[in-house]
């Protein structure tokens, strides 16, 4: 046995005798009947507060998280890390909890206003001084070992985000319904103002209790049709278990928002199904009983949460272990299910990578990147100045409503066993696209932005494949408020004065297949450069740009359609210079980086899968009356030496870049005189392989 697996269940022995829920899920194949999703019979869906990836799962190996080669580059010149409060930098810091109270860590500004601000349109820099210092602090294995066993054991999904950058309603509002802003406005190409969208928590916290004297509601009714009334419309079955006087207040229920629940009767299935008292225990009745819905929602009481500072990974832990000890205890209905678990948001807990979003506006009012659609109806217009700080002057007052920082999505099901990540972007919209996919449904609110970018989450499964018969191991998690108390008897966690050396675990995970094929292309433009964003893949993805030459500038953005393409241009400085960090999903990475004089060409450089061997290949097209060279090398990986491809004058040349020996992830650079271009990421053949070899950093 390993050090760091005795390590493991040394501290999951602490509470005592390990449980059985997720080893009963992991034990009970799958029932296949057709190898499909159709073999889905039940979804389960948990949302609880609060909690970004980083936060959790920054440690993790094999997922993207500390151990990231690619961050972002702030305004500073440093990496993405080194956030300042305005006065001092403060990296990410390990929050103790066996030396501190850390377990319950104190909650942190969650507004449209901060998270806009630490957001700062893709630039970050200032997380902590909009989000104070405890925005910067994250967990390990040790500190929160089942949520670890959970992910491990399961599926962990690594580019999940939440739905908006802000609080809670908007985006429980968006996991209902699958939108946060009006879809008949939208399709008319009008962006939302307060009155049709939800920027800041409003219309979920409601007062009195059901069923008398009844529920009084804050703000206008939203009109369009939620998640449950579209199923209900389709002869979906489904069910909402709560207790709807204690649901904290409202705010659990993004339906409550919305014309349809406010106005449903007694007698109504709105009301039966999703505005009843329906207990954990109902919940494990249904099941055992084999009259589970095909749908359900889970909602927590706020002390099993998993909020920050009102709640605890300890007691969220708990709450979860009863739930799916409710849907493990028939066989035959788990073997049929899935159960999706995520978090609404990120309270104001940092996330270091940039989310995928429509392009931004600049100040001047032009707009900082284009997509292959018309974006007209996705951005919030905060026509009175009402929603953001004062000195949040990066950008005007339209602003793309998402997607927002990564939190966490586990994948639990018998299809999903086995420790695998999945790294296809997705967020809140995505359940909503499972459900469409799984019963034939349409849901309206997901927009035209969201479905081009978002995953539908079904490449997080293999429905075809043999059950993994692998067993879990998973901590205790019973009786969480008398740990709780022991914990807050520790010394206060207070951040450090000193920034503490990024650690994440080394060594690879299992990564399902993912459906991207993208590329960059380089030219010459007539006063600068030109890139090409080239999606060849089944899904649309966002390319995003950060020009080192001037980090001031809020990052360019490119949303590409699949089998679409793009281009835009950049001017070179004073001195014909250019540094530009392209950025798309699972790890792909463009840099390029250069100095071209007055008059000078370079070559045109494409750089694609290769059509029959695990390889990419390189095509550089030479426009120069001379003859020129090329030097591919550099190669991270350390399998494949550097070498040089002569480009004839007026010609074009070709050189392969094999990946078999680096299991398809790739790491080089093809230099061209006063010209680099870096390239890196994972090469998709439709095969699942693993994350990447290289992610992990010691401390």
């Amino acid at each position: 046995m390993s050090n760091t697996r005795r390590d493991f269940l040394k501290t999951a022995a602490v509470a005592g005798a390990l449980p059985a829920a997720i080893g009963r899920a992991l034990a009970i194949p799958a029932n296949r009947r057709t190898g499909t999703i159709k073999d889905v019979r039940h979804v389960v869906i948990l949302m609880q507060e609060n909690r970004s990836f980083d936060h959790y799962f920054g440690t993790m190996r094999g997922v993207r998280g500390f151990g990231d080669r690619h961050p972002i580059p702030l305004a500073s010149g440093k990496d993405v890390w080194w956030q300042s409060n305005g006065a001092r930098e403060l990296p990410p810091f390990h929050l103790d909890t066996a030396k501190t109270n850390a377990i319950k860590v104190p909650g942190t500004p969650h507004s449209f206003a901060d998270a806009q601000a630490a957001w700062n349109q893709g630039k970050f820099g200032l997380w902590p001084k909009y989000k104070t210092d405890y925005s910067m602090g994250y967990y390990k294995r040790e500190d929160v070992p089942f949520q670890f066993a959970l992910a491990e054991s399961f599926t962990i999904c690594d580019a999940y985000h939440c739905s908006i950058t802000t609080g809670t309603d908007p985006n429980r509002i968006v996991f209902w319904s699958g939108g946060n802003f009006d879809p008949a406005m939208r399709a008319q190409g009008i962006n939302c103002r307060d009155d049709k969208s939800e920027p800041n928590n409003l219309r979920c916290w409601i007062k009195g209790a059901l069923p008398e004297p009844g529920y009084t509601y804050a703000g206008n009714d939203l009109e369009w049709a939620t998640i449950p009334e579209v199923l209900d419309a389709a002869g979906v079955d489904w069910k909402i278990y709560q207790d709807p006087n204690d649901n904290w207040t409202g705010a659990m229920h993004g339906g409550l928002a919305f014309k349809g629940f406010r106005e449903a009767k007694p007698d109504s299935p709105l009301y039966k199904k999703g505005m009843s008292h329906f207990s954990l225990e109902r919940l494990e009745q249904d099941v055992k009983n084999g009259t589970l819905p095909q749908v359900s929602w889970v909602l927590p009481p706020m002390p099993w949460s998993e909020h920050p500072s009102t709640s605890s990974p300890l007691e969220g832990a708990e709450f979860t272990a009863k739930v799916l000890d409710a849907l493990t205890a028939n066989p035959e209905v788990w073997a049929g299910t899935v159960f999706f678990q995520t978090f609404d948001e990120n309270d104001g807990l940092f996330d270091h990578l940039p989310p995928p979003a429509p392009p931004s506006y600049n100040a001047d009012g032009s707009m900082a990147g284009k997509a292959t659609f018309d974006l007209k109806g996705h951005y919030f217009d905060d026509h009175k100045d009402a929603y953001t700080s004062r000195d949040d002057t990066i950008s005007g007052t339209t602003r793309p409503w998402g997607l927002g920082p990564r939190v966490p999505l586990y994948v639990v099901s018998p299809w999903s066993k086995g420790g695998w990540v999945n790294s296809e972007v997705a967020d809140h919209t995505s359940v909503g696209q499972f459900l469409e996919k799984r019963f034939g449904v349409t849901v309206p609110a997901i927009s035209p932005w969201h479905r081009a970018v978002c995953s539908d989450l079904t490449s997080c499964f293999d429905f075809a494949a043999p059950a993994d018969a692998g067993f879990p191991e998973l901590p205790d998690v019973s009786n969480s408020p008398k740990t709780i108390a022991v914990h807050q008897k520790r010394d206060k966690v207070l951040p450090p004065r000193r920034p503490q050396d990024l650690y994440q675990e080394t060594g690879v995970r299992r990564s399902r297949a993912l459906p991207y094929k993208l590329a960059v292309d380089l030219a010459a433009a007539p006063d600068g450069v030109r890139l090409t964003f080239v999606n060849e893949g089944s899904v649309g993805a966002v390319f995003q740009v950060y020009d080192r030459k001037h980090l001031d500038r809020i990052p360019r953005r490119y949303t590409v359609e699949a089998r679409k393409r793009i281009d835009d241009s950049w001017d070179l400085g004073a001195n014909g210079e250019f540094d530009l960090w392209v950025l798309g999903p699972n790890g792909f990475v463009r840099h390029m980086s250069g100095t071209l004089a007055e008059g000078t060409t370079v070559p045109a450089v494409t750089i694609r899968q290769h059509p029959r061997r695990p390889a990419l290949s390189v095509a550089l097209n030479n426009p120069a009356k001379a003859e020129s060279r090329a030097t591919l090398g550099k190669d991270a990986y350390g399998h494949v030496e550097s070498f040089q491809t002569a480009l004839p004058a007026e010609g074009k040349a070709e050189a392969v870049w094999p990946t078999d020996k680096s299991q398809d992830w790739y790491d080089f650079t093809v230099t061209l005189a006063t010209v680099e271009i870096r390239a890196a990421g994972r090469l998709e053949r439709g095969a699942h392989g693993v994350s990447d070899p290289l992610m992990g950093r010691d401390a």
